[in-house]
């Protein structure tokens, strides 16, 4: 699921169609925009038989998170999310860039620019250090069976 009016999304959406073939999955693309209804896209998902969700990055996507987790448990749709917060709120799993590794590394450059480096002069940064958060609430709801083997490799494990 993505915004389509994010131009972040439709990059991570060529990304995860490669991804997707590379893995012989099948991906359906759900797009909506600010104006379209959460409750609409869920009801399409579940008309294709969708049996997975990943949500893609976007701030209207994370505002209304509340909606969209409640939605996937509603659906039963096990769902993967691009921030920690749908997970506490809920959600079954995230793997995203850690926010405490961002933060750092800007001050660091907030740091650099304080005592006179010209921002042009700073080199553009990646995120190197991911985060895999996994619910087990959720898990069990869905009737999931996290293996263990994942869970061992879990940054955060919520019960």
């Amino acid at each position: 699921m993505l915004n389509a009016a994010n131009p972040q999304a439709l990059i991570e959406l060529n990304e995860t169609q490669i991804a997707a073939r590379t893995l012989d999955l099948r991906l359906q693309s759900i797009q909506i925009s600010a104006e379209a209804s959460l409750e609409n896209a869920f009801e399409k998902l579940i008309n294709e038989r969708v049996q997975a969700l990943i949500l893609l990055t976007d701030a209207t996507l994370y505002s209304q998170r509340g909606r969209i987790v409640a939605l996937a448990a509603a659906n039963r749709l096990p769902a993967m999310y691009f921030f920690r917060e749908f997970v506490q709120a809920g959600g079954l799993m995230s793997y995203a860039p850690s926010d405490t590794d961002l933060f750092r590394r800007a001050a660091t450059y907030v740091d650099k620019v304080l005592k006179g480096t010209n921002p042009g002069d700073l080199p553009v940064e990646q995120p190197t250090k991911f985060e895999l958060v996994i619910n087990l609430k959720a898990a069990k709801a869905l009737g999931i069976d996290i293996p263990p083997a994942l869970l061992a490799r879990a940054d955060e494990v919520i019960e």
